[in-house]
Formats: structure tokens, C-alpha cells, sequence
């Protein structure tokens, strides 16, 4: 694969006004999103949910790509036509979960690493056949006492960066993601400090492994306070302290940034895009590549019924045009308003 289509892919990822919706989520994360609307855990609700956002139509005007996970993208619609086709006729790309999940890092309590090298090279072959353009591998760094420690950020960067390599190799474009979580009750500067440090070791890394950088899209998150921190930062300060900390840490090269949600609520995840899109100056794309953050209130108005899913297709457009509009700095409360 040459370097111009790599460079074209990174590029169209975050192009202007549009991001990513990630609907890889893992068979038991599914289970947890539908036990919220009291349905079975079964392949085919689970193929009838993924079709929903798959061929939500209009998506392509805020969506550049979906992140699928591997049973989604070997599935097909009602109709027969497999999901990676029906998004690549829209205009959308399809991208594929490669990690194996987070395990225990040995000899490091309360720390993980994320597993799924083993294997990879032979499986990226697959998933560019069945149409994946690019990929995504998740590492998670927690914050407690005396954590992160270095160990633990040193073998999730390397694993990234493998990773990243071999999709490069593959010829998809690789999006590394390190987690930094917001489940502890440490401050926003602490986030800021282990975001900071986790992230100039992810690109000492990549750079190591001889990542091309400008076809490496990073996803990463937002600095806020934990979760469980008394005094919760606003959005002019979550926007401050992320920017800051990205021109800090992030090359120019990269060709862009999208942003996990992290559990952070629909409404709190645009709006903190936009602050930032609106009022920095920035080297590079802010984008989105949100989860839960875009489904959650159209998965909600499914609810597992035939009879909701146009209701609950609106609801998904409605908050994808709020966030492609965010990643312009363009959203404002009254067009949060327009969805009745």
C-alpha cells in the first residue's frame, strides 16, 4: 500500500466537520449497554443494533469512519449486504478493534497491558480483505496512589507501537489509543501531568519502531478531573489543560486527534470539543471518535423495538451533526435544542 493512500486515509479520517463513531465494543461491553434497555445479549439483537448505526442514513456527512469489532465486521445487514460495504458506498470507512483487551500486567497491582500481538500480521491481512482501512488498539493507564508507574506506560507504548507498525506494514492506518481513566479522584492537573508523560512516551516509542507519524492518527483523552474528585473542572478549563497538554506532547506530524469520551456524558463530550475547536489556535484536526457518548440516547430511544428505530435513528443523526458541527467549533446550545 502506498504511502499517498496511507497519507489520503489518516487525512479523510479527520477531515473537516467530521470524526469517527466506535461501535467496536467487546460481546460482554454489549451486554452491559443492552442489559440499560432490558435486551438479550444474542447475535442477532446485536447485529440488529450495529445495523441501526451502520446504515443511519445522512451519517456520512458527520462520520468519516466506523471502528467495527470482529464479529460486526463479518456481519451484513437485514438485507444481506455486508456492513464494510454498505459504509464504503456511503463514503464512510470501516476500522477494526485489533487488541485482545486489557489484562493484569504482571509484578504491577491495579495496572494493565493490553494483549493481541500474537498473530496480528495474519489477522491485519484479513481485515483489509473484508474492507478495513484503518485500526484501533487501546491501552489503559490508571491513576492511584504511586500510579501510573513507569513499567506500566513503557509496555503499553510498546505494544501501541508494534501495533502501529504492523498495520502500517499491512498498509491501514493504525489509530493508538492510551487511555488515561478517569475513575479516581485525582485532580485535573494530575491528569494532566500523567496524560503528558504517558503520551511523550507513546511518540519516543513510535518513533523507535519507526512509525510513520504523519499516517498515525491518535486517540486519546480529554484532561478532566477523576470521577471522584470534589471539585469538577468546566469546560473552559477541560478545554485549556487538553490543549495545553497536547501542544506539549503531540507532534505536528500527525495528521489529526480524535478524542475518547470516557465516560463522559453526550452533552459534556461536544461541548468540550467545541471549546476547544473554538478558541485554540491548533497544529492539527481535533476530531471525535466517541463510543457511548453518540449512542447512548439513540439506544436508549431503540430500545430493542422495530417500531423506535426511526426515532432512534434521528436521535443518533442529532448528536453526530452536534459533534461533526463541534469539531468546527460551530455548536452552539440552540442547535443542541432543534432535536424536540
Amino acid at each position: 500500500m502506498s504511502a499517498q493512500v496511507l497519507a489520503a486515509t489518516a487525512a479523510a479520517m479527520v477531515a473537516k466537520g467530521k470524526g469517527v463513531l466506535a461501535i467496536d465494543e467487546s460481546t460482554g461491553t454489549i451486554k452491559k449497554r443492552f442489559d440499560s434497555i432490558g435486551l438479550d445479549n444474542t447475535e442477532e439483537n446485536r447485529r440488529a443494533y450495529r445495523d441501526l448505526l451502520v446504515t443511519n442514513p445522512g451519517d456520512q456527512n458527520y462520520i468519516s469512519g466506523m471502528i467495527l469489532f470482529d464479529e460486526t465486521i463479518k456481519q451484513a445487514t437485514s438485507a444481506g449486504v455486508p456492513f464494510s460495504k454498505v459504509l464504503i458506498s456511503k463514503g464512510i470507512m470501516p476500522g477494526i478493534k485489533v487488541d485482545a483487551g486489557s489484562k493484569e500486567l504482571a509484578r504491577h497491582p491495579g495496572e494493565q497491558v493490553s494483549e493481541g500481538l500474537d498473530g496480528l500480521r495474519e489477522r491485519l491481512v484479513k481485515y483489509r480483505e473484508l474492507g478495513a482501512k484503518f485500526a484501533k488498539w487501546r491501552a489503559v493507564i490508571t491513576i492511584g496512589p504511586n500510579l501510573p508507574s513507569s513499567g506500566c506506560i513503557e509496555a503499553n507504548v510498546h505494544a501501541l507501537a508494534r501495533y502501529a507498525g504492523l498495520c502500517q506494514e499491512a498498509g491501514i492506518v493504525p489509530m493508538v489509543e492510551p487511555e488515561v481513566l478517569m475513575d479516581a479522584d485525582n485532580t485535573i492537573d494530575r491528569c494532566h501531568e500523567v496524560t503528558e508523560v504517558t503520551l511523550r512516551t507513546l511518540f519516543n516509542e513510535l518513533v523507535r519502531q519507526r512509525v510513520t507519524l504523519e499516517h498515525t492518527i491518535l486517540k486519546t483523552n480529554m484532561v478532566v478531573s477523576g470521577k471522584l474528585c470534589a471539585t469538577q473542572a468546566g469546560t473552559a478549563e477541560v478545554a485549556e489543560k487538553t490543549v495545553s497538554c497536547l501542544k506539549r506532547a503531540v507532534p505536528a506530524a500527525i495528521p489529526g486527534i480524535v478524542f475518547l469520551s470516557g465516560g463522559q456524558s453526550g452533552l459534556e463530550a461536544t461541548r468540550n470539543l467545541n471549546a476547544m475547536n473554538a478558541g485554540y489556535d491548533l497544529p492539527w484536526p481535533l476530531s471525535f471518535s466517541y463510543g457511548r457518548a453518540l449512542q447512548a440516547d439513540a439506544l436508549r430511544a431503540w430500545g430493542g423495538k422495530a417500531e423506535n428505530l426511526a426515532r432512534a435513528r434521528q436521535v443518533l443523526l442529532h448528536r453526530e451533526r452536534c459533534n461533526g458541527l463541534a469539531a468546527m467549533g460551530e455548536y452552539t446550545d440552540t442547535i443542541e435544542r432543534e432535536l424536540a
